[in-house]
């Protein structure tokens, strides 16, 4: 669905003089969809006639500021830092103009994904209507007296510190937002707001409601600004986060339990982090795959945010081309009812994975194995172009389903540049398919070692963990450096052996694109999918030369002092000997 606003702004002066209402909206730039709509108002609060200047320009520079700010942050952070600038600018303005001083009210809306956001300050008000009910959803900061109503206790610029209101709340197509000064609000009663809001645009709703509120008699400054909502893009990152902070991590679950119309039939997968349950629809039968966290795990912040980033990560890739060779999500139960529980519900495909393949000691011909690598890579060249690096390639996370499309699977620990900080410091993978870099390493040149640190993982990073994979198809299972246990770090001191050594099918042309593959340095592997890709749609028509031997001091730097230590080792026992049996 495309982003589709229609905003409407009406600004009189009506009894006085002067107008020192402001409001302003903006719409994003080409790209930059995702950072939503921003829209704000304010009303000036004069105190030698400067009122007018504060609301300008607090409410000029926040809708223009706020796309400047990182697509990172959360709204709430980029409105409060954007809003504690102008209020700090202010505040020091005042004090060199005192007694003339400037100050305002702030009411600023930003719709964006699925959600919305306020941020308010003083006694602009902000209203939702929504399925024909008109609710306010911000509170005035006057004093409580009735007598005393028209007294601020909070407005931008009084003060060095402000105190802002946040308030957050799902969006839906077809909400209406008004935002209104006092002069419009203190003078209509809900029912007349809700009865104008049915209008037909935005525009003649914001100026039905200066009018009435002229007509009824308001004293000051009246000024509307309508947004109503036609379309929305996709969540967003934090529509999915705020959303998973809401539910409850479920309890273990045991087959025959039921949630929100999903029976349980077994636990699938169990790592100690997540818990995936084969679950079907009890009314359609169909079968369904339910990934939560384990209920050890339910308190975990980090571990919440990792799996709503693979929550919105798998949404996101479903519009794109990759999602041909991904696991769909479903962002509802079947039965249309929304979630109780945070969970995650991908389809239920019938196969296996290439690991249980090997665990029954399955034979992959070569021609086999250059077909399911061939699918991996148009997977993960269409996942790379959305800079999104899988990190967990491996024969357990690719599933060939009895449709015959190869799929990959676990998108838990991907990255995204939108992934927590916690999640990207994270040493994810499996250490048998990381490459080299991630692991760091020393190198020794002119008699120096040097420790090389790690690496951050990339897109070769994928590609790496995929040689290893394609290498153990075609090698029979066997792994070209060996197997690494969880405990222990890669180590890389020579080079694989050729596949065709453990399986006598393989050509040589297949050897040398596989060794390319899994190169002990990095300069020597294939940089891209495509490229990788283009070697194996060759074969031995174009085929590549074989990478050279890495010189024995690069594959083991300690070997100098190895020899040396052995020499002087032979040299000891002969001394020995020498001491003992031989005549003096």
């Amino acid at each position: 669905m495309s982003f589709e606003m229609d905003i409407g702004y009406t600004s009189l002066a009506g009894a006085k003089a002067v107008n020192e209402d402001f409001a302003g909206a903006m719409l994003p730039e080409d790209g930059r969809e995702d950072m939503g709509v921003i829209a704000a108002i304010a009303d000036g609060v004069s105190a030698g006639g400067l009122g007018q200047e504060a609301a300008q320009t607090t409410v000029a520079t926040l809708v223009r500021d706020y796309y400047s700010t990182p697509q990172t942050w959360d709204t709430t952070v980029a409105l409060d830092r954007l809003i504690a600038a102008q209020n700090t600018w202010l505040a020091a303005t005042n004090r060199r103009r005192a007694p003339a001083t400037g100050m305002t009210t702030l009411t600023a809306l930003v719709l964006r994904g699925h959600s919305y956001t306020l941020a308010h300050v003083g006694d602009t008000r902000a209203y939702l209507l929504r399925e024909g009910q008109v609710t306010q959803l911000t509170v005035d900061h006057v004093m409580p007296h009735p007598d005393f109503r028209h007294q601020l206790m909070r407005v931008v610029g009084a003060e060095d510190r402000l105190v802002v209101d946040y308030i957050q709340g799902d969006l839906q197509v077809g909400d209406v937002f008004i935002l209104l000064s006092d002069g419009v609000h203190g003078s209509l009663r809900l029912r007349l707001l809700a009865e104008m809001a049915e209008l037909a645009n935005a525009q003649l709703i914001s100026e039905s409601l200066v009018q009435a509120a002229i007509k009824a008699g308001s004293n000051d400054n009246a000024t509307a600004l309508v947004v109503r909502v036609l379309g929305l893009l996709d969540a967003t990152l934090q529509d999915v986060s705020r959303s998973a902070q809401a539910l409850p991590v479920p309890v273990r679950l045991k087959p025959g339990e039921l949630i929100d119309g999903l029976r349980v039939e077994e636990v699938a997968a169990d790592n100690g982090i997540n818990l995936i349950y084969k679950v079907r629809d009890t009314h359609t039968q169909t079968d369904y795959a339910l990934k939560t966290l384990h209920p050890s795990r339910a308190h975990d912040p980090e571990e919440c945010a990792m799996l709503a980033h693979e929550a919105w990560l798998a949404q996101c890739m479903q519009t794109s081309r990759a999602a041909e060779h991904l696991v769909r999500l479903h962002e509802k139960p079947p039965a249309g009812k929304g979630q109780t529980a945070f969970y995650l519900l991908y389809d239920w495909h019938a196969g296996e994975t290439l690991q249980q393949m090997l665990a029954r000691q399955q034979r992959f011909s070569p021609a086999q194995a250059v077909a399911l690598a061939t699918q991996v890579l148009k997977a993960l060249g269409r996942l790379h172009r959305q800079s999104v690096v899988h990190r967990d390639i491996k024969p357990a996370n690719l599933h060939q389903g009895e449709d015959g499309v190869l799929r990959l699977l676990d998108l838990g620990v991907a990255l995204s540049g939108r992934e927590p900080e916690a999640m990207r410091r994270l040493h994810a993978g499996t250490p048998s398919y990381i490459n080299p870099e991630q692991w760091g390493f020393t190198v020794r040149a002119g008699g120096i070692d040097t420790n090389v640190p790690p690496e951050d993982p990339d897109a070769m990073s994928d590609l790496f963990a995929l040689g290893v994979t394609f290498y153990q198809l075609l090698a029979e299972g066997k792994l070209p450096y060996g197997e690494v246990l969880p405990y222990q770090s890669g180590r890389y001191y020579r080079d694989p052996t050729p596949p065709s050594r453990h399986n006598p099918e393989v050509p040589i042309w297949l050897d040398h694109v596989v060794l390319k593959a899994v190169a002990r340095d990095k300069r020597q592997r294939f940089e891209t999918a495509e490229e990788f890709l283009l070697a194996l749609e060759r074969g031995a028509s174009r085929p590549l030369t074989a990478p050279p031997a890495s010189p024995l001091l690069q594959r083991d730097p300690t070997f100098v002092w190895k020899l040396l230590f052995g020499v002087s080792a032979l040299f000891n026992v002969l001394l020995i000997y020498w001491l003992l049996f031989l005549p003096k």
